[in-house]
């Protein structure tokens, strides 16, 4: 034997030993057996484990049909199961109604049953794990042009978000009685919540009357031109969730939120200080720019620092990284969500974000990848998520400024993605800038009139809802405090277009 042979032999094992991914035959074994000799045993197992969980086929298939004929109401036992599994397959020297018959006779307790259901589910999810471990060992070997290292750790952390999660590794369908069944649970969180919504309020009653609230899963517009307000309405309702939150400890020890929430705030404008700084002054009633200017005396400094301190309790994160793309703020929001909890995520804005994909990719295409991306993470998240969006110069051009859903088309699918697709319009922005030069000109008194008339108010345009009525929620705005509020006299409130 020469050198390299005799050091090969030295280091290799006689017997090869291969590592068998982690299962649990046994545990799979006494499971079906309680359930064939008990039905009420799949019911306790049957709300987390699925028949892709169990590890060998039989097994899948013989818990697949147990529990199809379960669920039609009828006994599943080794003599209604084998017609519907294979009978020419073999178990060892058994065939497979012998097998089954074994398994009822080798029952345990069904006491038992949900504990080997539990060791079953995990060993699944180590599994998925493991798969999961796998593809980035192999991908990070392969060095594929179209993965950088960046997507793959994205990629990587949204497959352990899902483990994490639901256990949500292979996809499928839904059944519609579950859907059915979550809509009337929905219904009854609703009948519970303070102002009786399906949705999550914005703290503007105005505004939730015509929504139902914001509804998870949604993605919701908001959209104008600059100076109309968007990010002081956006920013507006994120504080009035995050300071009504009320956390609700579930079964397994969770939080879930009974009303308000926790919220994400991506502000890619403007910063965290110049957003504080909007919250501030809007609940102080402290003019904002002279927060800024250090203009303030001693009694309005003590209201800000009182409302500091009350501020550090709210559940409101903001992330002001500019540029961020889809990939990265998808990637956050998950780590957020699993760190934190995360009832509703905030964009601002929409066009100030880059997509995932090719830099030779056009501007339309790179938007419609965003607003793809962000209604698939809001489904992914089960949150409502509000994207603020730029409308394009043709408003300005009309002699009607109110704008309108053609007005989001240059930027690619934005409104065939939304939900929800909301305008900010301020008439008294255009009619204060249309003031004449001399005051004594005839038309300054109609001039007059006519400011005093839309002073202090704003239009909320709900141009587009999946869920209910379009029209139009008319509200007060504070521009001194950047805040929106409900107009004092209610039957003036709204009005609908539609």
């Amino acid at each position: 034997m020469n050198e390299a042979a005799r050091k090969l032999a030295a280091i290799a094992p006689a017997e090869q030993h291969y590592r068998e991914a982690p299962n649990n035959i046994e545990a799979e074994q006494a499971l079906l057996g309680a359930i064939l000799v008990n039905n009420d045993a799949y019911y306790r197992v049957s709300d987390f484990l699925k028949p892709v969980h169990l590890y060998e086929p039989l097994h899948r298939k013989i818990f697949e049909v147990a529990g199809d004929i379960i669920r039609m109401g009828k006994t599943a036992n080794p003599v209604t199961i084998k017609s519907f599994v294979p009978a020419d397959e073999k178990v060892g020297d058994m065939t497979v109604a012998q097998y089954l018959a074994r398994l009822a006779v080798e029952a345990v307790s069904i006491i038992n049953a949900e504990d080997y259901g539990r060791a079953i589910y995990d060993l699944a999810l180590r599994r998925a794990l493991i798969t999961i471990g796998e593809d980035m060992v192999n991908i990070a070997y392969d060095a594929p042009l179209d993965m950088p290292p960046q997507t793959q750790i994205e990629d990587t952390e949204r497959r352990l978000f899902e483990l994490a999660e639901n256990g949500r590794y292979d996809g499928g369908f839904q059944a519609f009685n579950d859907a059915v069944a979550l809509a009337i649970d929905m219904a009854a969180v609703a009948k519970e919540r303070d102002g009786g919504l399906s949705g999550i309020s914005t703290g503007i009653h105005s505004l939730d009357s015509k929504m139902g609230g914001l509804q998870r899963s949604d993605l919701i517009v908001l959209a104008g031109r600059p100076g109309m307000g968007k990010t002081s309405l956006a920013t507006n309702i994120a504080y009035n969730i995050a300071a009504s939150f009320e956390g609700e400890v579930q079964a397994d020890g969770s939080t879930k939120a009974k009303n308000g929430g926790v919220v994400g705030f991506y502000s890619l404008e403007m910063s965290s200080e110049q957003l504080a700084t909007r919250i501030i002054s809007e609940q102080t009633e402290v003019s904002s720019s002279k927060i800024r200017r250090g203009d303030i005396n001693d009694a309005d400094f003590e209201k800000l620092v009182a409302c500091s301190m009350m501020m550090q309790k709210v559940p409101l994160y903001i992330d002001q990284t500019g540029g961020i793309s889809i990939a990265q703020l998808s990637a956050r929001a998950r780590r957020l969500k699993r760190q934190r909890g995360l009832d509703v995520l905030v964009v601002d804005y929409v066009q100030l974000m880059t997509g995932s994909g090719k830099s030779n990719e056009n501007r339309v295409q790179e938007i419609t990848q965003i607003t793809t991306g962000l209604k698939a993470l809001g489904k992914e998240l089960n949150v409502p998520i509000i994207a603020l969006s730029q409308l394009s110069r043709a408003v300005e051009s009309r002699e009607d400024k109110r704008p309108q859903l053609s007005d989001l088309r240059e930027s690619g699918s934005i409104e065939q993605d939304a939900d929800v697709v909301l305008f900010v319009f301020r008439e008294e922005y255009y009619v204060k800038n249309s003031e004449p030069r001399d005051i004594n000109d005839p038309k300054y008194a109609e001039w007059e009139a006519q400011f005093e008339r839309v002073k202090g108010t704003a239009d909320v345009i709900i141009a587009k809802q999946r869920h209910g009525p379009t029209g139009t929620v008319r509200l007060a705005f504070q521009s001194e405090f950047t805040r929106f509020a409900d107009l004092a006299d209610s039957s003036f409130i709204q009005y609908e277009e539609h």
